[in-house]
């Protein structure tokens, strides 16, 4: 993985905070220069003058002043290092907070069919890694590999000073240990990639199984299920332990490496200080030095590793961001000019990825203000054309156009502020009931969105719980009846002041007495709107302007209710087998 390709997503969010970013690298500069290269060397001062002079006032003096050297030294280096924690503090925190709105943006504006195509706690899981690597990355940086860098080159200088022997062979070292541990990633990035992918499957057949628990419970398969986990996480345990393993494998090659490099300094430092050339202050110097380097070159190999971990974390997340978004804005959009709803589709084309298509040289008309309502069998395109006219997804060819203004050619979310949507399974936000009806129009006023609750039939339920209109409806609205979650969506599109309404079968989960009573607020409703509703209840759309029989996204029949009954055809055919009302799939 291009550690640059990656880089090239923090660094953006990175950069807006240059002072706290230089500075800690300043503080802690300094502050480990003084801690790990210069308290050591006033060490050896005063063992050489322990060793070599005789006690003496003089001698006294001079080591008490090294000792208070050693004092501040102490207090200068802690002052710097808490200098640096702040600063280190204060970066990061704002980094992953600008990284974790540019996750929610970048993933956002994909297309619904995006997240129909994945798990939503996959997404979750790498994103949180995404963030995660981050702070692995620039932590592993500052502290292991930057403090390494600092320790290392002001070390070596020390040492060549004193023993320009043991600095060459320890800078030789040095390089081809790079160098092994170099190769060890090469290979161990693979399993870490391996591993970090299996462990989004776990993470998202966890997640999917809580999601649709009612669904296992009413099943009785919560066996089958406990079964397909153990699946996914046998092929996970399977690929940490390979990379576990292999990580066991480097340590132990990298410890055997440790062990011949420090027997030979030892020999060549007592060689040294045989023949008179070094002092044993320097003797202790050399061995303080090389054993605080050994502890962070042996951290800078688990370092790399880690690092290496982090990259393959982060490699997920990046590879949906280099995704191409398949439903995207123009890049100079029209102004919005929809007004009174006027639907058109001209000569339209569409299949899902290439497949079989759904429509083709599609064409229908829905006049400003009129209510229409579509019938067919599943597959017949009912849905497709909502999530067309959305824009949950585009047209392979033609064009649908609203009060004359290509869609395509605004915004999205220009699109969707002028249509009021309620789908045959409304999903609600674990939030309180007036966050939920308000999200149709977050600037409604108290009294507006209770007006809106009682014309959908959802005032009385509401009043009647404990906290009211304050009460959280659980993830999904799993607290309330699927009856409540319906009228909480309908109340919800009553609020918006859209010119067009869709409506997926949205009376589907009332009893027959709050139909009627939504049934006349949809009346209301519909009032100088477009309406299209899609219908398996036939008496939901009896009263509906124009009626359309959809059969294999061709437009076999059209009119009203009546009309159609008259006809004697597929409508009629429809009525007739209903069963309870609804229209068999």
């Amino acid at each position: 993985m291009n550690i640059k390709l990656i880089l090239s997503y923090y660094w953006p969010h990175m950069k807006k905070y240059p002072i706290s970013g230089i500075g800690l690298f300043f503080a802690y500069g300094i502050a480990v220069v003084a801690s790990t290269i210069a308290f050591p060397y006033f060490i050896k001062e005063i063992i050489d003058i322990m060793t070599t002079a005789s006690p003496s006032a003089l001698i006294e003096r001079e080591l008490y002043v090294l000792v208070g050297i050693l004092a501040c030294l102490v207090l200068f280096y802690n002052i710097l290092f808490r200098i640096g924690d702040y600063f280190m503090a204060y970066f990061q925190s704002n980094t992953i907070r600008e990284l974790s709105n540019f996750c929610f943006e970048k993933l956002h504006k994909n297309s619904y069919t995006f997240f129909s195509n994945n798990f939503a706690g996959a997404l979750v899981t790498k994103t949180n890694r995404f963030l995660h690597s981050f702070t692995e990355l620039h932590n592993n940086f500052v502290y292991m590999l930057y403090f390494s860098l600092i320790k290392i080159i002001g070390i070596l200088i020390v040492i060549f000073f004193f023993a320009p022997v043991i600095a060459f062979l320890y800078s030789g070292w040095l390089i081809i240990y790079c160098i092994i541990v170099f190769l060890f990633i090469r290979k161990k990035i693979p399993l870490d990639l391996k591993e970090a992918s299996s462990g989004s499957l776990v993470t998202a057949r966890y997640a999917d199984t809580f999601t649709n628990v009612l669904t296992i419970k009413m099943f009785a398969n919560r066996t089958l299920e406990s079964e397909g986990f153990k699946t996914v996480t046998e092929a996970e345990e399977k690929n940490r332990r390979s990379s576990w393993y292999f990580g066991n494998f480097q340590r132990t090659f990298e410890g055997l490496l440790f062990g011949v490099v420090e027997i030979m300094i030892i020999a060549i430092t007592i060689k040294l200080w045989l023949s008179g050339n070094i002092t044993i202050g320097t003797v202790v110097l050399i061995q303080l030095y090389i054993l605080a380097t050994f502890d962070v070159i042996w951290h800078i190999g688990r370092t790399l590793t880690a690092s290496a971990k982090a990259i393959a974390d982060a490699k997920e997340m990046i590879d949906i961001f280099k995704q191409k978004t398949d439903v995207i804005d123009v890049q100079s959009p029209q102004i919005c000019r929809i007004n009174t709803g006027k639907i058109s589709f001209k000569n339209v084309h569409f299949s899902y990825d290439g497949d079989n298509g759904v429509f083709d040289h599609f064409s229908l008309t829905i006049n400003a203000g009129e209510r229409v309502g579509l019938v067919g069998h599943s597959g017949a395109g009912k849905t497709t054309i909502t999530k067309l006219l959305l824009r949950f997804t585009d047209v392979d060819d033609g064009a649908i156009l609203i009060d004359d203004q290509d869609i395509s050619k605004i915004t999205q979310d220009d699109l969707r502020r002028s249509i009021a949507y309620v789908p045959q399974e409304p999903l609600l936000f674990h939030r309180s009931l007036r966050e939920n009806i308000a999200y149709g129009n977050p600037g409604a006023t108290e009294e507006e969105i209770i007006t809106a609750a009682k014309k959908a039939n959802a005032h009385d339920f509401i009043t009647n719980l404990t906290d009211g209109y304050d009460t959280l409806v659980g993830e999904r609205g799993i607290k309330l009846s699927g009856g409540e979650r319906q009228r909480v969506a309908i109340a919800r599109a009553m609020l918006k002041d859209a010119p067009i309404l869709i409506l997926d079968e949205a009376t589907s989960s009332l009893d027959s007495v709050s139909e009627k009573m939504i049934q006349e607020a949809f009346e209301e409703l519909m009032k100088d709107r477009s309406t299209l509703v899609i219908a398996h209840r036939l008496s939901t759309i009896q009263k509906m302007d124009r009626i359309i029989v959809l059969d294999a996204g061709t437009i076999t029949e059209e009119g009203t209710h009546k009309e159609l009954i008259k006809k004697n055809g597929d409508y009629a055919t429809f009525w007739k087998q209903q069963t309870g009302g609804y229209l068999g799939e």
